[in-house]
C-alpha cells in the first residue's frame, strides 16, 4: 500500500527577499481551461471545444504574518510580470520516506493587499492575490508545466502546445 506526498515545509520568496518564518500560506494557482460546449448534427451530446486558459488566469494568493513594506512598495507596478514570486515546497511520502522537491515560479503583479484587522496585542497578518502573467512548475528539477500568456507560450509535459498555432500565425 502506498501513501500520498505531503507538504512537510515550505518556503516563499518575492523578487528574491526570503520570506523565512513570515509566510503563513500559499493558495497554489488553480490551472483551468476555457471550455465551450459544442453539439453538432449526428453527435449523440456536446463536447467541450478547448479555447485556452480560463478566463480567471493565473493567480496566487499568500499570506504574511506581520507587516511587510516589500510586497507594499510592489503595489501599482508597472508591467504585467514586474513581480517574481517563488513559492518552494518539501512533499514527502511516509511510507518510503521519498522527498519531492517542488517549485513554483509566477510573475506576476498584485491584484489586492488586504491589511488585515488591527488589533493591539492581537496577531496580524496580510493576505495578498497576485494576479499572474507566467507560471513554471518544476518537480524533482524537471519542468512540467509552463505557461507564459504574455509571449504565447504554454508548454507542458515537454511538449509545447502553441508551437503551430505561432507558427501559422507568423509569432
Amino acid at each position: 500500500m502506498a501513501m500520498p506526498r505531503k507538504l512537510k515545509n515550505m518556503m516563499l520568496f518575492n523578487d528574491g527577499h526570503s520570506y523565512l518564518g513570515v509566510a503563513k500560506s500559499v493558495t497554489l494557482p488553480t490551472l483551468g481551461r476555457k471550455m465551450e460546449a459544442f453539439r453538432g448534427a449526428g453527435m449523440n451530446g456536446p463536447v467541450k471545444a478547448d479555447l485556452g486558459m480560463s478566463d480567471d488566469g493565473i493567480q496566487l494568493e499568500w499570506t504574511l504574518g506581520g507587516l511587510d513594506l516589500t510586497v507594499l512598495k510592489q503595489f501599482g507596478a508597472v508591467g504585467a510580470a514586474a513581480v517574481p514570486l517563488r513559492f518552494t515546497g518539501s512533499y514527502q511520502q511516509d511510507d518510503t520516506g521519498e522527498e519531492t522537491a517542488v517549485e513554483i515560479v509566477v510573475r506576476g503583479r498584485h491584484e489586492s493587499i488586504e491589511m488585515g484587522e488591527a488589533s493591539a496585542g492581537e496577531d496580524t497578518e496580510h493576505k495578498i492575490t497576485t494576479a499572474g502573467s507566467y507560471y513554471k512548475l518544476i518537480v524533482d528539477g524537471e519542468t512540467v508545466i509552463e505557461i507564459d500568456l504574455l509571449n504565447f507560450i504554454e508548454i507542458v509535459g515537454g511538449e509545447d502546445r502553441l508551437a503551430k498555432q505561432r507558427a501559422s500565425l507568423g509569432i
